[in-house]
């Protein structure tokens, strides 16, 4: 009756497929839509219990599991479903971003492959195969693919005004991954000047380090961030964002107001449990012994190549890796998953908070189980290795937890624990806002909690350990860099090369907060921010204890 041709044949389709199902399934999916997600599975299960293989039940089984976030499961459905009926272009979009998800680009890139080959023009199919470029690393080629998608979205609709605001958020982390910072911030303010709401692309802005907010600019974030109006997550991104911007402006209550905002709307949802942690710290100093490790000595996968840099967030980690980087038998690449997907394999689906399978599980874990975990390693990794070179670098900081389980399974790799004054490293936590992970970070306590069991994690791993790990303390990487650079190359077997001290010349993609900071020479400029927001970081002091807080 509106004359909306489009959207009236997309009804008349999906009214179609609706009748065409079965009535159980129906009513399962008007659950799920709903949002009564425990309803929906127990009908589609049982259903599928009566009748068996069924594409459309096994494909809203498999929507559940996104939402649920059990992605593996998710994957195993959509690629039977799939193998059922392959030309189910709606189950293939969703099989590709359950991929994508998962981290496996080179797999969606494969299931991606029939959608372009039917419609190359399509805009969903072309964001996926951008986002699927970018998890390889190929930030350079997906820049024009953004741009032609924004020179052919037009009008002023809000649609077109939100599409324009995300193609020139993800325009401008792309160009700031490749140092071109003028242009990312040019793509940045324009996502802002599409959606002034959007938090994502103000919290982009101030995430560069080196930007400076105009007072224009400062005067829209209030607003927004006061607006009733502004999504809750949008009022998140805006509340760090702002926290900068008054930083910079020496307004140190005010900057301290906006980064509790924030971190208290992040809290009150992220669902951190702090004992989680402090049970795992416990379980690996009970399980990951000095004997455990002599009896297995030997085993594993015998390859030098990778290099892991850990530790907590904020402390100094970017920098080892881009001085890493810029050595030629190196090859930096990004904080990788693959040692957290092995954990969960080894935790399981079922978690026991109290009882965790993981790491309880290492001691039945036999030698050919062990190597072909390094084998698994080794292989999940190889496609971000793009240069070829004989060493890369994985920077995924959780990985202090699993020190052990490298150890066992890729004996040969170095370590390297980069450390930070604490008060310095749990205030840039806390003010930093994560694109995802990090939830022991929107906290005081929560913070001073976690820096206390990664100290005690890692004063384990030297004492069952002793010279395993090579600790690198930010300061002193900043007091005597020529000396610091020599004795991480000596620590990794490589021969000094004079461009590690010039790492801010190297010409690589930086993904991470720091790339901005890692692109320029070594300055002492942000060693005692914290000290500014002295009057309201005594809790603390508190939690983390004199040792700890230097006093």
């Amino acid at each position: 009756m509106t004359g909306d041709q489009a959207s009236s044949a997309t009804a008349v389709k999906h009214c179609s497929h609706l009748a065409s199902l079965s009535p159980p399934i129906v009513t399962a999916k008007v659950l799920f839509y709903d949002g009564e997600i425990d309803q929906a599975e127990m009908l589609i299960r049982r259903f599928l219990l009566d009748v068996g293989d069924h594409p459309e039940a096994m494909r809203l089984l498999a929507q559940i599991g996104q939402v649920r976030n059990v992605l593996d499961d998710a994957e195993t459905l959509y690629a039977a479903m799939l193998a059922m009926m392959p030309e189910h272009n709606e189950a293939r979009h969703e099989y590709v971003q359950v991929l994508i998800a998962r981290h496996k680009f080179p797999e969606a890139r494969a299931a991606l492959e029939p959608l372009l080959k039917l419609d190359p023009a399509h805009h969903a199919n072309r964001i996926q195969a951008a986002t699927i470029q970018v998890g390889l690393g190929d930030f350079e080629g997906v820049i024009p693919d953004y741009r032609a998608m924004l020179r052919e979205t037009i009008g002023e609709s809000p649609q077109s005004r939100v599409h324009r605001a995300d193609l020139n958020l993800w325009l401008g982390h792309a160009l700031k991954t490749e140092g071109r910072t003028v242009e990312a911030i040019e793509a940045y303010l324009a996502a802002t000047a599409d959606r002034p709401d959007f938090g994502d692309a103000w919290w982009s802005l101030a995430n560069l380090k080196t930007y400076r907010f105009e007072p224009e600019s400062i005067a829209v974030m209030r607003q927004q961030l006061g607006n009733p109006a502004t999504a809750e997550n949008d009022r998140i991104h805006i509340a760090f964002a702002l926290g900068k911007a008054l930083e910079d402006n020496s307004d140190y209550a005010g900057a301290w107001a906006a980064y509790e905002q924030g971190n208290t709307m992040h809290r009150a949802g992220n669902g951190f449990i702090p004992e989680f942690f402090e049970t795992n710290t416990r379980e690996q100093k009970r399980v990951c012994t000095a004997a455990f490790f002599t009896e297995r000595a030997g085993w594993g996968l015998d390859d030098p190549a990778p290099i892991f840099v850990l530790g907590l967030p904020r402390s100094g980690s970017t920098l080892i890796e881009q001085i890493l980087a810029s050595h030629s038998m190196v090859e930096g690449t990004q904080e990788l998953p693959d040692i957290q997907r092995i954990v969960h394999e080894l935790q399981g689906r079922e978690l026991n908070f109290d009882e965790p399978r993981y790491p309880g599980v290492l001691p039945e874990l036999d030698a050919a189980a062990i190597r072909r975990f390094g084998e698994q390693y080794i292989a999940d990794t190889m496609p971000n290795r793009i240069l070829g070179r004989p060493y890369f670098i994985d920077k995924m900081p959780n990985n202090f937890r699993h020190v052990g389980l490298i150890h066992l399974i890729l004996p040969n790799a170095k370590i390297i624990d980069a450390r930070r004054d604490a008060m310095a490293c749990c205030f840039s936590n806390f003010k930093q806002l994560f694109a995802q992970g990090q939830e022991f970070t929107y906290g005081i306590e929560d913070i001073g909690r976690y820096y206390r069991t990664y100290i005690e994690l890692m004063d384990h791993w030297d004492a069952v350990l002793p010279g395993r790990v090579l600790r690198v303390q930010h300061e002193d990487v900043i007091d005597d860099l020529e000396g610091s650079v020599r004795r991480i190359l000596g620590y990794c077997g490589l021969p000094f090369e004079a461009g590690c001290i010039e790492f801010h010349k190297t010409k690589r993609s930086v993904r991470t907060p720091s790339s901005e900071q890692v692109r320029q020479p070594i300055f002492r400029d942000g060693l005692d921010q914290w000290k500014n927001f002295s009057p309201w970081l005594e809790p603390l002091r508190d939690i983390l204890g004199p040792k700890l807080a230097g006093e």
